[in-house]
């Protein structure tokens, strides 16, 4: 009788202390994407499933009584899998997501857009020295648009892709202080600011000093969640909900 955590969030390893001290038995899962991951407590599993079909083995192999998906808000590909792997077993399925920044003070005068190409076009028109904070997966569809742009860009590990000889790449992993973040952006003279609707507060900063400095904010949207999960937006009332089924 197991607990299984889509995980890799803070949200995820805070779901995970509620649980172990609760006593249920829980597994939390990591996609393996960043090279030196923040575990969790409890056991931990690193790597992907395989799809929905291996997602469907492990749910069954290893007796999981239920799944709270706590994957980060643009990992869509993992939150499909959950929502079919858990519907194909009849495994009872949760997601736990942080809001976005969509209420967030001056967030009204940001330039949100629905992708990453649209906000590398904007941001290429918007700037000459843009702060990047988009990961490294999507670093790609901005390279094209901003090959001569003097852009500085924050990733936790190495992307892949070449970068333009212009960039400048920062590796570090939040939370991030506001005082640092006024440092950065203005030791880099930032003049635009491109982020992700990620939410949470490890890296609420930038966008309150890009208000401060009066410079403008390009967001990428979040999608729209794949199927019909039920949500909540506190680590408690996941784990209430967990024990529940634990």
């Amino acid at each position: 009788m197991t607990v299984l955590v889509l995980g890799g969030t803070a949200e995820a390893r805070t779901l995970a202390e509620l649980l172990q001290a609760s006593g249920v038995a829980f597994v939390s899962s990591l996609a393996g994407r960043v090279a030196r991951p923040r575990l969790p407590v409890g056991e931990v599993r690193v790597g992907g499933f395989g799809g929905v079909d291996g997602l469907v083995r492990y749910l069954s192999e290893h007796g999981v009584t239920a799944v709270v998906d706590a994957t980060h808000p643009f990992a869509m590909g993992m939150t499909a899998n959950a929502v079919e792997g858990c519907e194909a077993t009849g495994v009872p399925l949760l997601r736990l997501e942080r809001p976005g920044w969509g209420d967030a003070p001056g967030a009204d005068r940001w330039h949100w857009v629905d992708g990453h190409r649209d906000a590398a076009e904007l941001v290429a028109a918007l700037s000459a020295r843009p702060f990047l904070t988009v990961g490294r997966q999507r670093l790609d569809a901005f390279t094209g648009p901003l090959h001569r742009h003097a852009a500085l860009v924050r990733v936790v590990d190495v992307p892949d892709v070449a970068l333009p000889a212009a960039w400048t790449l920062r590796t570090s992993r939040g939370p991030y202080p506001v005082a640092a973040e006024h440092a950065l952006m203005t030791e880099h003279a930032v003049d635009a600011v491109v982020t992700k609707d990620s939410g949470g507060s490890y890296t609420r900063a930038k966008l309150q000093v890009a208000d401060e400095l009066g410079i403008p904010v390009v967001v990428v949207r979040r999608g729209t969640p794949p199927g019909t999960a039920r949500t909540v937006t506190d680590p408690a009332d996941a784990a209430a909900w967990a024990i529940a089924r634990g």
